[in-house]
């Protein structure tokens, strides 16, 4: 999972959990994001790199260089 990119479906911030879709075992997959970079906002639609991964749905993100 680390160091895939995949695409912010829902708002991450500070107090929020969002969302990213990851391709993953031949589909797209959902996870739950939070932001590795305390109190930063990536809006919905962002590109974002897999930082960190918790089994079995959390992933921690960045904002990609795009």
């Amino acid at each position: 999972m680390v160091g895939k990119q995949g695409r912010v479906t829902g708002k991450i911030g500070p107090g929020l959990v969002g969302e990213v879709m990851v391709a993953v075992r031949g589909g797209v997959e959902a996870f739950y994001a939070h932001a590795t970079v305390p109190d930063e906002e990536i809006p919905t639609g962002s590109i974002v790199i897999v930082v960190d991964y918790f089994p079995p749905r959390t992933v921690y993100v960045a904002r990609a260089l795009v």
